[in-house]
C-alpha cells in the first residue's frame, strides 16, 4: 500500500475541499466528483459516508477499489479500502470533532452508521 508524501497529506490535512470520485466497472471513468469530510490519523486519510454503508459511493468504492480525489489544489489517483479497527475509528472520530468542532453535521458523521462506512484512502 502506497503512502502519501508528507506535504501532500499536510496540505490535504489543512484544506477542506475534497472531492472523490469513484471508477466505473472500466476502471477508467468515473463519476461525478463530490464534496466529502475528509480526516488526516497518523499520515494517513479518511473519509466516511454520511449515508453509511448504503451509500452510493461508498458501496461503489468497495466494489471497483479505485478512483480519484481532487484535495488542496490537485487531483489524484486513489485506492479504497474499509477501515474496521474500532481503535482506529476512535481515532478518527476524534479528528473529525476536532477538524470539524461546532458544525451541526458532525454528530452524525461519528455516529454508528457513517462510522461503520469509514474508508482509508491512499495514492495509487
Amino acid at each position: 500500500m502506497n503512502t502519501w508524501p508528507e506535504n501532500v497529506i499536510e496540505a490535504i490535512a489543512a484544506s477542506d475541499d475534497l472531492h472523490i470520485a469513484v471508477h466505473h466497472p472500466d476502471h477508467t471513468s468515473t463519476g461525478t466528483l463530490t464534496w466529502i469530510w475528509s480526516v488526516v490519523v497518523s499520515g494517513q486519510l479518511y473519509v466516511r459516508a454520511w449515508n453509511g454503508t448504503r451509500g452510493r459511493w461508498y458501496r461503489s468504492a468497495l466494489e471497483q477499489g479505485t478512483g480519484i480525489i481532487t484535495a488542496a489544489g490537485e487531483q489524484f489517483d486513489v485506492e479504497f479500502t474499509p477501515v474496521d479497527d474500532p481503535e482506529l475509528c476512535d481515532q478518527i472520530d476524534a479528528a473529525y470533532k476536532e477538524k470539524y468542532a461546532g458544525s451541526p453535521y458532525l454528530p452524525p458523521m461519528v455516529a454508528a452508521g457513517p462510522r461503520a462506512a469509514t474508508v482509508e484512502i491512499t495514492p495509487r
